[in-house]
C-alpha cells in the first residue's frame, strides 16, 4: 500500500507512564482495547497487508482496515474504514498511525489521522472529539488500573455533513 499521498488532518500527542510494550499490547489486544476503547475490541494481524478490525460490543464489524506499516513496540499504522455506506467512496479511505517513543520513565504516543483530500471540520469533528476521549481513558488505564468513562455520541455537526454528502449514519 503506497501511504506517501495521505496529509495529516488530525495529530494527537500524550505522554503515558507506561513502556513502549505495555502501549503497544494496549494499542493491539481486543481484550485491551475493549476496557478503554468503549466497549470495542481492536484485532489486529501484525504484519504488513494483515487486517485491522474493530468490533462493537455486540461484536459487529465498526471499522475495517489493513495494516500499512508494523514496527512492534514503536509503529502501527493501517487504513482505518468506518462501516459506513458511500463513507469511503465519499470521502476517501483514512490513515491512522500510532508512533510510540521512549520518554525517559514515560512514552510519547503520537496518533495521527491522515486523509487523502482535504475534509471540511465538521467532518472531522467525529475524530477530533472521539480521539482524544480514546487515548486519555488508555491512558488512564495504564496509569491508574481504570479507564477513564467518557458517555459520547458522534457529533450531530459530522452527521449533518455526512448526511449532506448523501453518506447514511446511524
Amino acid at each position: 500500500m503506497k501511504i506517501d499521498h495521505f496529509k495529516p488532518l488530525t495529530v494527537y500527542t500524550i505522554y503515558i507512564a507506561a513502556s513502549p510494550e505495555k502501549v503497544w499490547e494496549a494499542l493491539t489486544s481486543a481484550e485491551f482495547s475493549r476496557k478503554y476503547f468503549f466497549g470495542n475490541a481492536v484485532e489486529v494481524d501484525l504484519r504488513v497487508g494483515g487486517a485491522y478490525t474493530v468490533r462493537t460490543p455486540d461484536g459487529a464489524l465498526h471499522i475495517s482496515g489493513e495494516v500499512a506499516e508494523c514496527v512492534p513496540y514503536r509503529k502501527l499504522t493501517f487504513t482505518f474504514n468506518v462501516n459506513w455506506p458511500d463513507l469511503i467512496e465519499k470521502l476517501g479511505p483514512t490513515l491512522v498511525s500510532y508512533d510510540i517513543e521512549p520518554a525517559g520513565e514515560a512514552v510519547r504516543l503520537t496518533m495521527t489521522e491522515s486523509h487523502v483530500r482535504t475534509l471540511e471540520d465538521d467532518i472531522l469533528s467525529g475524530g477530533r472529539q472521539g480521539w482524544p476521549a480514546i487515548l486519555s481513558s488508555l491512558k488512564s488505564l495504564l496509569e491508574t488500573g481504570q479507564p477513564l468513562v467518557v458517555k459520547m455520541a458522534p457529533p450531530e455537526r459530522m452527521l449533518a455533513a455526512l448526511r449532506k454528502l448523501g453518506i447514511k449514519t446511524p
